[in-house]
């Protein structure tokens, strides 16, 4: 069954800042080295992918913000993960993209049952000034290989980027959970159909949890309930929750 990513960013956006083009373009013609350790050459060492990988497991924020549905993770927002996902998003090493999905791939594996039918992955949206500063959507570049990672004939898994933002919202770092929260508020919006299956939610990181509960409430207001959510890492000062189940 192929896999459907309606929507998925192409190539360089209008309006990208040039110093975004810098990083990609000494990619081509520079020695390219390690982005988690930077000691060494390629992309990702077998040292930081395995650091990368981490064990996927629920994950609750504490104080978790009203509306989160169930998440999963895979590992710390810490060290060479962060690093990883920094310069993937933010940096423009888009060659770390199936390395970060294969993560994502594993959390999802992990968290969402074995069953017939679609499983609906729904990527939080980046406002509009983000992606044309970056040149892309992170976390839609991630859903839709992730999406090709796990569909099988029987399970197919399609990307649907259903939300998208109705205002401009600040820069949410450096603001606490409830600031977080009310930055957010009724900042998505369902702008597309949702295709049937089961609604997964997908970022890269939680911190507070308040933007994935903004898009579940979001969901949730268009009559879609979304089964779980799932990153890849979590902020380490919230505590990661281990059972059985994340064997």
């Amino acid at each position: 069954m192929r896999t459907v990513s309606p929507g998925v960013t192409r190539g360089i956006l209008p309006g990208l800042a040039p110093g975004r083009l810098l990083g990609p373009l000494l990619d081509l013609l520079l020695p390219q080295r390690c982005a988690g350790c930077g000691d060494t050459a390629g992309p990702l060492c077998v040292d930081c992918a395995a650091g990368l990988a981490g064990r996927p497991g629920p994950h609750r924020p504490c104080p978790a913000p009203a509306g989160l549905p169930e998440c999963w993770t895979a590992t710390a927002y810490a060290g060479a993960a962060r690093r990883l996902i920094l310069a993937y998003k933010e940096r423009g090493r888009t060659a770390l993209a199936p390395a970060l999905a294969a993560c994502l791939a594993a959390v999802t594996a992990a968290a969402v049952p074995y069953r017939t039918g679609p499983v609906v992955l729904v990527p939080v949206p980046s406002a509009r000034a983000a992606r044309r500063a970056r040149g892309h959507d992170p976390v839609g570049r991630l859903a839709a290989l992730t999406a090709r990672r796990l569909a099988r004939p029987d399970r197919p898994v399609v990307v649907a980027p259903v939300l998208g933002q109705r205002r401009r919202v600040a820069d949410q770092a450096g603001l606490d959970a409830a600031r977080r929260a009310a930055n957010l508020h009724r900042a998505f919006a369902v702008v597309r159909p949702v295709p049937p299956g089961a609604c997964v939610l997908v970022d890269d990181v939680i911190t507070t949890g308040a933007t994935l509960a903004e898009a579940a409430r979001a969901l949730r207001e268009a009559g879609v309930r979304p089964s779980l959510a799932v990153t890849i890492a979590a902020t380490r000062r919230r505590k990661i929750i281990r059972d059985d189940h994340s064997a």
